[in-house]
């Protein structure tokens, strides 16, 4: 092991780290990494990318300083295990979340953190002037870059996701704010003798029919436009919501957990996917991902075990068990109370 970086190169590290995610973000801006299949002069990509030469250089330069890309020769480039995490045919991509995340959405919102903390209020909201989702709703080229991050998600948690599970149970499931479906025709394309039914808001389920034909599971997929602050469509024997209640505040939480838990039968379930905020002062995603939603949602935030008990109780579901994954995400097992 090598020994231990003094303190205050450590905090200098981490102090600047933003340096680095937005010398990544024009990484992947550019699409270097589908560019280099095989070693490129920083000339070549800049001609391929139009992008300055000289301060191309200075950025690929700096992202081989940090292991992403390799610069073989003087002013030749060649790709690195964590550059090929930037190709978007890899299927281990981090190439949308690269892009949504040195996107001005969230990158001038993070840079707006202290107006979070001083207020409680959205940093996106004091900066755009109106909520995240509107701001999708009547940004769509914004929309998509959040949607395919999301889809991105979905790839990299389905596999952790889909052996820790069993969905064969289900003959009808219902993905809530599921997006472009990623997850729902994942589940269908394994399960042939169920159907599903996609509800998102109407700007994004006018753009899922690429995804479910991709999976050959469109004949079995209803979509339904709507809000889920105001109904949710009946008659699910699960109901999936991925990513959805760490947007809201309790109450708008409990909100959308109650809409489900009115149209769910009898003996529906419920399993909601998301990170839980564990004690004590070890590192987790969940802690960070908190601040993200403290900067981008409504009173948006990651929960404790007890805090989703509560929620869950006061919509009238009670939590059967959560569920740990490979990934950093567990699955909310719940049904009626």
């Amino acid at each position: 092991m090598p020994p231990q970086l003094p303190l205050h190169i450590q905090m200098m590290q981490m102090i600047t780290g933003y340096w680095v995610s937005q010398c990544i973000y024009v990484a992947a801006k550019l699409a270097i990494a589908d560019h280099l299949t095989t070693p490129q002069t920083y000339e070549v990509l800049a001609l391929n990318t139009g992008a300055n030469p000289k301060a191309l250089y200075r950025v690929l330069r700096a992202l081989a300083s940090v292991g992403i890309f390799t610069e073989t020769e003087a002013g030749t480039f060649a790709m690195t295990p964590l550059a090929e995490l930037l190709r978007s045919d890899s299927p281990q991509t981090l190439c949308p979340t690269a892009i949504m995340m040195g996107e001005p959405e969230h990158y001038q919102s993070w840079g707006n953190l202290l107006h979070s903390v001083k207020t409680g209020e959205p940093a996106f909201d004091q900066y755009f002037g109106k909520g995240v989702f509107e701001h999708f709703g009547t940004n769509p080229e914004a929309a998509k870059i959040f949607e395919r991050c999301m889809d991105n998600f979905s790839q990299v948690e389905l596999r952790a996701i889909a052996p820790t599970y069993d969905f064969s149970e289900f003959k009808v499931l219902v993905d809530v704010g599921g997006g472009y479906g990623e997850l729902l025709a994942t589940i269908l394309q394994k399960h042939p003798d169920s159907q599903g039914i996609l509800f998102d808001e109407k700007y994004v389920i006018d753009n899922a029919t690429t995804t479910l034909d991709k999976h050959g599971i469109s004949d079995r997929c209803q979509l339904v436009s709507g809000s889920f602050f105001e109904s949710v469509p009946s008659g699910g024997d699960v109901y999936l919501l991925k990513h959805i209640v760490h947007d809201w505040d309790d109450e708008r939480a409990i909100a959308i957990l109650r809409n489900c838990q009115q149209a769910m039968n009898a003996d529906s379930k419920i399993l909601v996917i998301e990170q839980v905020v564990p004690a004590g002062n070890n590192p987790a995603a969940a802690k960070l991902l908190d601040i993200n939603m403290l900067v981008m949602c409504p009173g948006g935030k990651e929960r404790t075990a007890s805090e989703y008990e509560y929620i869950f109780e006061q919509a009238g579901l009670k939590i059967l068990r959560i569920i740990p994954t490979a990934e950093d995400i567990h699955l909310i097992e719940g049904c009626k109370a």
